[in-house]
This record gives C-alpha cells, sequence and structure tokens, in this order.
C-alpha cells in the first residue's frame, strides 16, 4: 500500500529550483490575470455606460488567461498541444450549443449599441412590454413598467421586434372616445380641444378615426414637451375629456347600450355634477413608477457630463505646456476646477450606482 512519502517522492526530487520552474510561470500568470481584471474593473466601474465592456472584457481575460496557463506549465509539448486543442474544442461546443442564445443575444446587444435607437430613461414599446429603459447589457435589456416591475428583455428579442421610442424632445398624448351620430362633430371637435388645453397640452388637434356601424370614434391629440409625465398626462387627458362632454350633456355611449339594459329615453347617463373645487393634482406616479428608469438616465447624463469634462481636461494639459506665465496661470485653475468637478461626478456616481 502507497503511503504518503511515496506520492511525495517524485516531487521532493524535484527540489526546490524544480518546484520554482513548475509553480513561479502559473503563479506570474495568475498575477497577470488578476491585475487584468483589476484595471477592467477600475477602467469600467459596474455601471450601466460602462457595464457592456466590463463584461466583454472580463469573457476575453477569462479566455486569454486560460490558454495562457497551458501554454506556461511545464507539459510536454505534445501533452500542451492536446490540453490546448482540448480547450478549443471545449470553446467551440459551447459556441455551437449556445449559439442561439449567448452568441445571438450578444450579437443583438452589439447591433443595439451600433444602433443607439434607446438609452436609458426612454420611455419604449417593444412587442406588448412598455417601460421605461433602466440598462442597456450584453445579452439583455431591462425595462421598468407602470407597476414599477422589472421586465428583462432578451436583445435577440428586442432586435427581432419593432421599436418604439418615445422621444425625448417630446410626444403626442392621445385619447380616443366614440359618440353618437346625433352629436354634431364640430361641436364634439371643440370640446375635445378645450379638454386638451385643460390638461395643459400644447397645438391640440382632433381626428375622426372611424365611422362605425352605431358610433363615430374621435381621437384628441396634444403635445407635450415633458416625456416624464407621459404617464400621468394621459389619465389627466381623459379625465378632462370625460369632464368637458358631461358638462356639455353629452353622452358618452353607444346606441347599442339600449340592448344591454333598458332605460327611460329620457333619461341620460351623465354622472351629477358635484361642487368640489378645483381639481389640484399634486402627486406624480412616475416618480414611483420608473424609479429605477429615472436613476438610470440621470446617472447616464452625470456620465456624460464625466466624459466632457474629461476630454477638456486632456486639452487643457496640452495646452498648458504650450502656455506663457499668465495663461499658463489661468489654464492651471481651469484644470484644478476640472478635476475637482470630474471627483464630484466620481462620488455622485458611485453614490447611486449602488441602487441599480
Amino acid at each position: 500500500m502507497q503511503t504518503l512519502m511515496d506520492y511525495l517522492q517524485p516531487v521532493l526530487q524535484w527540489g526546490l529550483h524544480g518546484l520554482l520552474h513548475w509553480i513561479l510561470p502559473a503563479l506570474v500568470t495568475l498575477l497577470v490575470i488578476a491585475l487584468a481584471l483589476w484595471v477592467l474593473r477600475r477602467s469600467f466601474p459596474d455601471r450601466a455606460s460602462t457595464r457592456l465592456y466590463r463584461q466583454i472584457g472580463q469573457v476575453l481575460v477569462f479566455l486569454l488567461g486560460n490558454i495562457a496557463l497551458v501554454l506556461v506549465l511545464p507539459f510536454e509539448a505534445e501533452t500542451r498541444g492536446q490540453l490546448l486543442s482540448l480547450f478549443g474544442l471545449v470553446i467551440t461546443a459551447v459556441i455551437a450549443l449556445s449559439s442561439t442564445t449567448f452568441v445571438s443575444n450578444a450579437m443583438a446587444g452589439l447591433m443595439l449599441r451600433a444602433v443607439n435607437s434607446f438609452r436609458a430613461g426612454d420611455f419604449i414599446k417593444v412587442d406588448t412590454y412598455f417601460g421605461r429603459v433602466t440598462e442597456k447589457g450584453l445579452l439583455h435589456s431591462e425595462i421598468q413598467t407602470e407597476d414599477r416591475d422589472l421586465v428583462t428583455l432578451p436583445n435577440l428579442f428586442v432586435m427581432t421586434h419593432p421599436v418604439r421610442v418615445v422621444r425625448t424632445s417630446g410626444t403626442l398624448v392621445s385619447c380616443e372616445v366614440s359618440l353618437g351620430y346625433d352629436v354634431y362633430r364640430r361641436r364634439v371637435s371643440e370640446l375635445l380641444k378645450r379638454a386638451a388645453t385643460d390638461a395643459e397640452l400644447d397645438e391640440p388637434f382632433v381626428r375622426i378615426t372611424e365611422l362605425g356601424n352605431f358610433s363615430v370614434s374621435y381621437r384628441v391629440s396634444g403635445f407635450l414637451k415633458q416625456v416624464d409625465t407621459l404617464v400621468s398626462k394621459r389619465t389627466e387627458l381623459r379625465a378632462k375629456v370625460l369632464d368637458r362632454l358631461h358638462g356639455s350633456g353629452i353622452e358618452i355611449v353607444s346606441p347599442s347600450y339600449m340592448n344591454q339594459r333598458q332605460i327611460n329615453p329620457e333619461r341620460r347617463v351623465i354622472p351629477p355634477q358635484e361642487v368640489m373645487g378645483k381639481e389640484v393634482i399634486t402627486e406624480q406616479p412616475e416618480d414611483l413608477m420608473f424609479d429605477k428608469a429615472e436613476l438610470a438616465a440621470r446617472l447616464q447624463k452625470f456620465q456624460q457630463q464625466r466624459d466632457k469634462l474629461e476630454e477638456e481636461l486632456e486639452n487643457l494639459e496640452k495646452q498648458v505646456a504650450k502656455a506663457e506665465e499668465p495663461e499658463q496661470r489661468r489654464i492651471a485653475l481651469e484644470i484644478d476646477w476640472r478635476k475637482r468637478q470630474i471627483a464630484s461626478l466620481d462620488e455622485i456616481l458611485q453614490q447611486q450606482d449602488v441602487g441599480l
């Protein structure tokens, strides 16, 4: 029966020089891999704007690090070749087996970055999913819905479906209502425009979208500059439409309503008016619905400001060496100011990025 010394005998025969010859290259390689990961972590913090590059870098460091370990280990050339062939076969098999998911989503993520049709904080609609973008990763995109839930969409799904993006410069808020043929269309159009004005929408207009068998469909639209309040403005517009039409004695019911419940033809289906004073809306539901998306958009703006300051700082540092003494002092003050701004933005990004 072999003892522990029998197993250690070949190792003891190598001596200290042999052990160092076997262990030292592997330790150096591991230290280089750890250093590369540390540099990657420092260069690309775990933020929404740099997460994609960080993920790609980690994958490359992992692959190249494994190949380097095989090359530095004291194996024979034939054994080393077999290990590299095995490693290549494993990588090839993994890529082949996951090509429909991992690789496809990764390629779709790169395409989304290249197209750049939306960014963090934008309202988007993909198929039946609507919400604000919180993250664009290598493999997935994340949106926050009106229920404050986070929905993860594979990038391949986003690329293969039409993406509707609400423009940050403003959008149209619409409301559709069906009225009977007995109501004069010009009167309806005027009331709907007033409702849009009451909802503080600009340039309101009305379209007739359908002439149905029993009713006429109207759609009132108005321009909203502050897209952050999109959800609440939709609700407010519908409320103002109800107030305007009911206040003018117009029923919002189809003639087929009579087939559901028999009522007196002289009775109007309008709730009684109550004197409650002017309606004051203080709460803004978007602050609760899209808190993570709002934070992601704010962080992206801070990151863009930091990048701009970094670029200006590099240009000033090039100018300071060529400038004369009075000008050199002024440029030095601007450099110091930009460094303080960058440090402040780094602190803000580090603190707020914890919430993502």
